[in-house]
């Protein structure tokens, strides 16, 4: 289904360099609020580090996010040294082309990581990117996102209930 990530996981530190090149993943998306950061955006704690790893195991990181807050992005962006892109328009294939050029990657070979089904999930399985949902870091939101919550509430109980029976996608 469109709107099942392909994996759903705690946080973006649990995504492992061997999940990656099980996958084939050379390039990773990874969205801001409540991924990156919480809502008072204070950056997840060891994330920094997470970052260094992988990109010194060959992966290309750019965060990819719907903020049009350009400041908090860049703020983020320098602090984990990586590109970025803001105002991505997520779920548009905009922002995924913006970032595919940037990284110089093709889909098949990148995933987005971040906690929302109707942006990042969506967005990432119309690109045919492998799709990571994360928990998100904060129970805070914006609010058209708390608008949006009880929605995905429903379709990540139905994802769990598929891939508990043996649909995993």
């Amino acid at each position: 289904m469109i709107l099942y990530p392909s994996i759903y996981l705690n946080n973006v530190k649990e995504i492992t360099i061997e999940l990656l090149t099980e996958k084939n993943i050379k390039g990773l998306l990874l969205d801001v609020d409540n991924t990156l950061i919480d809502f008072n955006h204070k950056i997840l704690e060891g994330v920094k580090e997470w970052c260094e790893d992988l990109k010194k195991q060959g992966i290309k990181l750019c965060i990819l996010s719907n903020t049009n807050k350009i400041e908090k992005v860049k703020r983020v962006a320098k602090k984990l040294d990586l590109q970025y892109i803001n105002f991505a328009k997520k779920p548009s294939k905009s922002g995924f082309k913006r970032a595919m050029e940037l990284l110089k990657l093709d889909a098949e070979n990148m995933a987005i990581a971040g906690d929302q089904i109707m942006t990042d999930i969506l967005g990432g399985n119309r690109m045919k990117m492998f799709t990571i949902l994360t928990k998100p870091l904060d129970k805070k939101d914006i609010f058209i996102t708390r608008v949006k919550r009880p929605l995905e509430n429903m379709i990540i109980k139905s994802y769990l209930k598929s891939i508990s029976k043996g649909s995993e996608r």
